[in-house]
């Protein structure tokens, strides 16, 4: 059965003014997608929560000034992006992948190069070995091939071996290259014509990181996260231990996505990762129809519809932003927290005060780079230099 792909589109588009200020605040030191999403709705606006960002970065213990990314910053990057023919698209506008919207901590803005309105399907991922085997790039690609047949875009990260035949057998029926630096630093070299052909066709390139950005082992993770967010579920083949694969699929898992994984020979280091997958539950799959037999449920309209955001814009109109916490407040948070990571609702119970003044103290801390934050709403101190 094919896959009605007509996805509904919520959301209203940011004014040009609204993308500056969002970019700025995104590219400032220490603005991470939770302390945004916190800053803006704590100040109702980007502009607002910019105007903000010294004060509440000296509260939280900064003895360095903060840097806060200029109009002219923001506005190169918005240039660059057009010469190149990309967009940066908000969590609020129509165009941003719904399933992404659901994840804690998704990316503000996205910049995105192609068919836009892949961005909208029902997407499924598969990642799997860099040096993968000829029958597992077989094998990837045959999942690729029906899944797209089936009305799903294939999200994968455009590296070597099971990534690229991924990406390669989806290309008619549509494809996501999730990338690690800008949309422009496209790793590795010898796939920059498939990225060609993806943002050419019926494909997209999708980035959470600044144009002219070289990517760096760092940055690979944060790419798998964004495979994991944008996907209902994710196919991994081929993953030996310690394979970046394997942090994709705990992403996934972290976000309530399916995980699916070949099995495969004992004596293949390959084939290490996706055995332990199972074992520890993942979907045995051997075939396409255990993929989409069991993506089928969650992509009945019904629950498309659920994933759609039902506020036009992240950013709210209240009058003026909640009181700050007083010095007495501030200390009670400040010494519930230490270096083991606790849960945000958990410190809003122990000290008993509300969910806008930890989160606004949590801020300061992130600004100031005193907080770590772990994913899961969970946060923790980092340990004094």
């Amino acid at each position: 059965m094919t896959l009605n792909v007509s996805a509904q589109r919520a959301g209203i588009a940011l004014t040009e003014r609204q993308r500056i200020a969002w970019l700025r605040l995104i590219r400032s030191d220490n603005v991470g997608p939770a302390t945004f999403r916190d800053l803006v709705n704590h100040f109702g606006t980007a502009e607002a929560a910019l105007e903000a960002l010294p004060d509440l970065s000296r509260r939280g213990g900064s003895e360095r000034t903060l840097r806060i990314a200029t109009v002219a910053d923001a506005e190169r990057e918005l240039d660059a992006a057009h010469r190149f023919g990309a967009v940066f698209v908000g969590i609020g506008e129509p165009d941003y992948p719904p399933a992404l919207r659901e994840i804690d901590g998704a990316p503000p803005l996205i910049a995105m190069k192609g068919n836009v309105r892949a961005a909208t399907r029902p997407s499924l991922g598969i990642v799997g070995s860099r040096n993968a085997s000829v029958s597992g790039a077989k094998f990837a690609a045959m999942i690729a091939r029906d899944a797209g047949a089936a009305g799903y875009v294939i999200t994968s990260g455009l590296a070597r071996g099971i990534d690229t035949a991924a990406h390669r057998a989806s290309l008619r029926t549509g494809t996501i290259a999730a990338l690690a630096g800008g949309l422009d630093q496209p790793y590795p070299p010898e796939n920059i014509g498939l990225l060609q052909e993806i943002t050419s066709g019926e494909g997209l390139a999708i980035s959470e990181m600044p144009f002219g950005w070289e990517p760096r082992a760092r940055d690979f993770p944060r790419r798998n996260r964004l495979i994991a967010g944008v996907s209902l579920g994710v196919t991994i083949v081929e993953a030996a231990n310690r394979s970046g694969s394997l942090i994709t699929a705990r992403y996934a898992g972290d976000f309530g996505r399916l995980v699916f994984a070949v099995p495969g020979s004992p004596l293949d280091p390959r084939c290490h990762g996706t055995n332990d997958l199972l074992k520890q539950g993942a979907t045995v799959t051997t075939s396409s129809a255990d993929v989409l037999e069991a993506l089928a449920p969650l992509t009945r309209d019904d629950l498309l519809t659920r994933l759609d955001i039902k506020e036009p814009t992240i950013e709210n109109t209240r009058a003026a932003p909640a009181a700050a916490p007083d010095d007495s407040e501030r200390n009670r948070i400040i010494e519930a927290l230490g270096p083991t990571p606790v849960e945000i609702d958990d410190i809003i119970r122990h000290t008993a005060l509300s969910a806008s003044q930890v989160h606004l103290v949590l801020v300061e801390l992130d600004l100031a780079g005193q907080l770590c934050r772990h994913g899961a709403n969970l946060v923790s101190l980092l340990p004094k230099e």
